[in-house]
């Protein structure tokens, strides 16, 4: 892993404290913050404490780690970690990184901060594509874009039109490496030729979609949606 991964460990029994430090030692680019066995005095210190995940226990006296994770920053990650498989539906519900079973493996306790590592990077990835285009090497910030399709000039070139209605051409890429650099969430190709965001899509049925950008006073732009696209198109609605 190449971040380091700054933790924060709350287990209310002072020997899981000890045994998870040891793991966490033995991991390339892990670092344990602080350990805590009260959760209240945990809640106090979260906040001024320098670190980007939380490793729960989950049964605890008093206040559980459930309860616990609702009051954290959603700015931190959290794994929990527990003895008992019934509260696992409960803990994904809070959308945490992931649920690991006591006893604690360090192949395991692995796996969890690799999922933290790959989200740390999608995040960062895809707010924005940085490529070379016809101004020049250019950040665009994905939020601001609107749609996207072939250059007819250059195939080789992809347009994309931003929410100001201007047009920045992205030089020499292909639309499986651009999709790759976009939020798929977010942006759906829809033919062959042709990329759209959900959030310019007003309308669409199973043959075309009707989007939010203008094309004269009256009209909006309509685009083709190919057979073979129109399952990927259905799939992320049906995700929302």
């Amino acid at each position: 892993m190449s971040s380091l991964i700054k933790c924060v460990i709350l287990d209310d029994e002072i020997l899981a404290i000890s045994y998870l430090k040891l793991l966490c030692e033995q991991i390339e680019n892990v670092e344990v913050i602080k350990a805590f066995n009260d959760p209240k005095i945990f809640l106090k210190e979260i906040n001024t404490l320098d670190c980007n995940v939380c490793i729960l226990d989950i049964e605890m006296p008093g206040m559980n780690g459930l309860q616990v994770a609702e009051l954290i920053s959603d700015s931190k990650k959290i794994i929990f970690t527990t003895a008992y498989k019934e509260y696992a539906a409960e803990a994904f519900d809070l959308n945490v990184v992931d649920y690991v079973r006591k006893p604690i493996k360090k192949e395991r306790l692995i796996q969890a901060f690799e999922k933290i590592k790959e989200i740390n990077t999608n995040s960062a990835k895809k707010n924005f594509i940085e490529w070379n285009t016809n101004i020049g090497k250019t950040v665009i910030f994905t939020q601001q874009i609107s749609y996207i399709k072939t250059s007819e000039i250059d195939s080789r070139d992809k347009e994309i039109l931003l929410k100001d209605n201007s047009v920045i051409v992205l030089k020499n890429l292909n639309f499986k490496s651009l999709l790759e650099m976009l939020p798929s969430k977010d942006f759906v190709q829809i033919n062959k030729k042709e990329i759209i965001a959900i959030s310019a899509i007003k309308v669409f049925s199973t043959s075309e979609i009707v989007t939010n950008i203008k094309i004269n006073h009256e009209n909006f732009l309509k685009l083709h949606i190919g057979e073979s696209y129109r399952n990927a198109l259905l799939e992320v609605f049906g995700n929302m």
